[in-house]
Formats: C-alpha cells, structure tokens, sequence
C-alpha cells in the first residue's frame, strides 16, 4: 500500500486533522538530519500547523544562512529554548523583547536530546539567551524508547511556547492532535487504519 506523500501514513491519511493555526508564535526549529528519517518526528506537524514555522537543517561546519538572517533581524530577539543553568522563564525574556518593541524569535533543536546536546556543543553561533518552559506536567509522547522524566517531544515545546504567549487554545489544539498521531501511528505500524478513535 502507497504511503500518503502529506502525512506518511499508509492505512490512514492524517493530513486533514493537522490543525492550521493563526497565531502570533516565531518559531525555527533546527532540524538534525537524522530526525527526517525518523517517522516519530514531530516538528513536522509544527512547520505545517504554525503559519511562522521554519525549518532549517543543523551541519556542524555550515550555519544555516537564511537562520543567520533571521537571527539578525532587527525586529526579533531571538532565544534558543533550551534547559541549562542560565536559562530564564520564557516570560521573563519576553518582557525584556517588549521592553525592547521586538518579536520572540524561539529557536528549537529539533532532535533525540543526544542529539540536541551536540548540536548546541558544536554550534558557537548559537550563543544566545536560553529561555526554559514550564510544561504542565510530564510528557505523554510515548513513541520513543528511553524517554527520560521531563523531556519534551517538539511539538510539545511548540505547545508549552504558545501557552506561554498566551494562547492557550491554540497549545490545546496542537496536544489534541499529538494524542491522534501517536495513536494512528501505531496502528499503522500494526498495519491496519485506526478505528474508533475519540479525542
């Protein structure tokens, strides 16, 4: 059976659940490239859910150019959403951009957390503010093994993102969906469509 070229999914389309959003969130993942191949990404759904999505693939020798730009627009302030020892609250940086008169501009390493972690070792160019998010309680991703206490799949940063800018039913909109793939990606692994499925 022919996957759908939208969605990739073979026994069930998911495209026409993809929630198209209007919201007000910057937003730029950095992709590692071995997440493209990887059928439990979800960054994806973000880049066609959000209409200021981008998404820019991570080399360790060539920085993204057209990255680079957005990063030096002087419009944005831009912050790598990143959990370190000098990150701040998401809030608290986004009162200094309005004290400013500038736009969030979130960056996301789009990866497994071994990944993201070499990523930003070998990416100097990404010495920028860290912003932390407070997540409404523990992770409910669960199609990857070893998922530690208190990581975040990408789409549930982008959702944590636009709760913190409040838009709460916009954050809502995009969990309702995770929930729909991950159960209709394991049916499809099981080889059959998802049936009776209740949000």
């Amino acid at each position: 059976m022919q996957a759908c070229s939208g969605c990739g999914l073979r026994h069930q389309c998911l495209c026409s659940a993809i929630p198209r959003l209007s919201s007000e969130l910057s937003l730029s993942l950095l992709t590692h490239e071995n997440e493209y191949q990887r059928e439990t990404n979800t960054g994806r759904w973000l880049v066609q859910s959000l209409p200021s999505c981008s998404v820019f693939t991570w080399q360790r020798t060539s920085p993204p150019e057209a990255l680079l730009q957005r990063m030096a627009g002087p419009n944005y302030h831009s912050v790598l959403v990143y959990p370190s020892e000098q990150s701040v609250p998401v809030t608290l940086e986004h009162q200094n951009a309005q004290r400013m008169g500038k736009k969030m501009h979130f960056i996301v390493l789009d990866g497994t957390w071994q990944e993201a972690k070499k990523m930003l070792r070998k990416s100097p160019w990404l010495a920028i503010p860290h912003v932390q998010i407070n997540a409404q309680g523990e992770s409910c991703y669960q199609l990857r093994r070893h998922q530690q206490v208190g990581h975040l799949c990408t789409l549930e940063v982008g959702s944590a993102l636009l709760n913190a800018l409040n838009e709460p039913q916009n954050a809502q909109r995009l969990n309702t969906f995770l929930h729909r793939f991950m159960h209709t990606l394991q049916a499809d692994k099981s080889g059959h469509a998802l049936v009776n499925y209740l949000d």
